[in-house]
């Protein structure tokens, strides 16, 4: 409903914005003014200011800001007017009474929040009970014990048509509300009512709050069809405004910075057991509009983890074309997919959470998912395709509403044309123009054979150089692949031990790379060292990760220990070979870098 600006004061006024904002943040007083750390960004000195007298806060290090109810919204992810109503309760403030129509609906809302938690309470029950015997075998055969099933509240509809009916009607819970609440079939064709759900797994759906709206059932029979099904839209639930487990990430979200979208329940169930508590999950359908900005209204960047075959992909390139209208400043999507035949539960059960980590941490942004959605696998050798493949980059961007993430979008995909299509290679050093045929005039005895004249080389030929030409491009060849090889080691040390950029950040500075992925790791680790960052591998992976360069890491990393670290397991200073092997290595990039281009010494 709509809060008059009158209303919306009073509880401003009621409320102790100081001490909101101090349940999350230590404050200091500093004359009239509260200042401390800001949560929305990590800061060492406080830039985060909280007014009592104007009711309001403010960060002048990222820029947030705002009063109360925007402060709840942005901590605790509740929609505005859950803040109303938070602050309200909270500040006594009264809210004003709904026409009788309203009341009505909402007492029915309650009504039915009351026989769904009756029924959850129920498939709990059952599954714990003799006859969730198969239930159980096959939660534990996906790895889940009662720890668990208590966790996510999980339960099992027994295979009876109408045990569900018979437990609400002997709680005088009516028909009609059994119906409504989606738990039952309605009588049809002399069919009697029956059980919405039977011989199923229940996964419990919550809305925004945490309260149970609805549920989500696998079922137990090979050859059931569908295996999934969920609640039918009802006035709590809707699947497409909803997502699994969404009132338990929204708070841990807020948190990581990031909110975690995976393809089904138990990856989700799999992902918060491994430590990934801000994950969440659509229910049973491709990504909506509505999920899209609740993802949104949590996080800046949202990841979709989807598997790593054909559907997967599908899946993610859905979801991106979904996003492209809705992109503004600061928000926008990463994709991370699982390898062929894994998903997230069978991936964490093999390799670990700190896998996991690690592959959410590389995430692909969205430009770069979309432009290997157009490149990867496709032919693009003639003119045709290529103009093509500008005409369909065009068509992505055109349907950015935003003008300035639309003109960055376009700049972006014209400079990776331009890279990968139009840039012409730079021509060889040395390399005298060729010459344009003149054919001989008559009388002309240039170019025909006597006793003592040879005819002249084609040009570009090895015998039109000149034996010093030819000796100096050998010597530039040799040591253009030296300097290849010695910026592929320093590349591999700084892949393996970023701290060497904080150890020897002077002679790092110093070095003039050729290959400008390189130049740019070495830049980052740089920053970073500069920022007071302790360069920790999982920290550099993270940074580059969301500067888009995941693969930089990836790419320098040795395939075997380095030979100057081979030595390390018996060394009493682990980090001294490596330290020496890297200014050995950066001393010789040096001496290559002035060799001279003529003759050898």
């Amino acid at each position: 409903m709509r809060y008059g600006e009158g209303l919306l004061e009073e509880i401003r006024r009621r409320t102790d914005l100081v001490a909101l904002v101090g349940r999350r943040v230590k404050l200091v007083r500093k004359g009239r003014v509260m200042w401390g750390c800001c949560p929305f960004h990590g800061e060492k000195s406080p830039s985060f200011k909280v007014e009592n007298e104007r009711r309001t806060y403010k960060c002048f290090g990222c820029g947030k800001g705002g009063d109360c109810f925007r402060w709840l919204i942005e901590t605790e992810g509740l929609s505005f007017p859950e803040s109303v109503e938070k602050l309200a309760g909270e500040a006594g403030v009264e809210l004003p009474k709904w026409s009788p129509e309203d009341e009505a609906r909402e007492q029915q809302k309650k009504s039915l929040h009351d026989v769904i938690e009756l029924a959850a309470k129920f498939y709990e029950a059952q599954l714990f009970d003799a006859a969730g015997r198969e239930a159980r075998d096959y939660l534990k055969g996906r790895g889940l014990d009662g720890a668990a099933a208590k966790q996510f509240r999980l339960g099992y509809a027994p295979s009876g048509n109408g045990a569900l009916i018979k437990h609400l009607t002997e709680h005088n819970v009516t028909q009609d509300d059994i119906i409504a609440a989606g738990l039952a079939r309605p009588a049809d064709d002399g069919k009697p009512m029956r059980d919405f759900f039977y011989n199923r797994v229940m996964f419990p759906i919550g809305d925004g709050r945490g309260r149970i709206v609805a549920f989500g059932a696998r079922a137990l029979e090979a050859d059931a069809k569908p295996k999934y099904i969920n609640t039918g839209e009802t006035t709590l639930f809707s699947k497409g405004h909803n997502l699994y487990n969404f009132a338990t990430a929204r708070s841990a979200a807020i948190k990581a910075g990031t909110i975690v979208l995976a393809e089904g329940y138990m990856d989700v169930i799999a992902l918060v057991r491994a430590g990934f508590a801000h994950a969440v999950a659509p229910l049973g359908t491709a990504l909506t509009e509505d999920q899209l900005h609740l993802l949104w209204r949590t996080a800046p960047e949202p990841i979709l983890a989807f598997d790593g075959d054909a559907a997967g992909l599908k899946a993610a390139h859905r979801a991106a074309h979904l996003a492209l209208p809705h992109l503004k400043a600061g928000y926008s999507l990463r994709f991370a997919f699982l390898p062929s035949g894994e998903d997230p539960d069978s991936f964490i059960a093999h390799n670990g959470s700190g896998a996991m980590l690690g592959l959410l941490d590389a995430a692909l942004p969205l430009s770069q998912l979309l432009w290997r959605a157009e490149t990867e696998g496709k032919e693009l050798s003639t003119p045709e395709r290529r103009a093509g493949l500008e005409h369909t980059l065009k068509e992505i961007v055109d349907r950015i509403t935003d003008a300035k993430v639309a003109d960055y979008y376009r700049r972006g995909f014209d400079q990776l044309v331009f890279e990968n299509f139009k840039k012409r290679p730079s021509s060889s050093q040395g390399a005298a123009p060729a010459r344009p045929f003149q054919p001989a005039r008559p009388g002309d005895q240039r170019g025909k054979y006597r006793g003592d004249f040879k005819p002249r080389p084609m040009p570009g030929t090895a015998d039109s150089v000149s034996p010093v030409v030819r000796e100096n491009r050998l010597v530039r060849a040799v040591v253009a692949g030296a300097r290849e090889t010695k910026e592929r080691e320093i590349g591999g040390m700084l892949a393996q031990e970023p701290q060497l950029a904080l150890r020897h950040a002077e002679v790092l500075a110093e070095l003039s790379f050729v290959d400008q992925s390189l130049d740019s790791l070495r830049r980052e680790l740089l920053n970073l060292a500069a920022s007071g960052s302790s360069l920790e591998k999982a920290g550099v992976q993270t940074h580059l990760a969301r500067m888009g360069m995941a693969d930089l890491m990836v790419r320098f990393a040795p395939r075997a220990p380095h030979p100057y670290t081979v030595s390390q397991a018996a060394s009493s200073e682990p980090d001294v070979d490596l330290d020496i092997g890297f200014l050995n290595a950066a001393k010789d990039l040096r001496d290559l870098a002035a060799r001279p281009s003529g003759r050898v010494a």
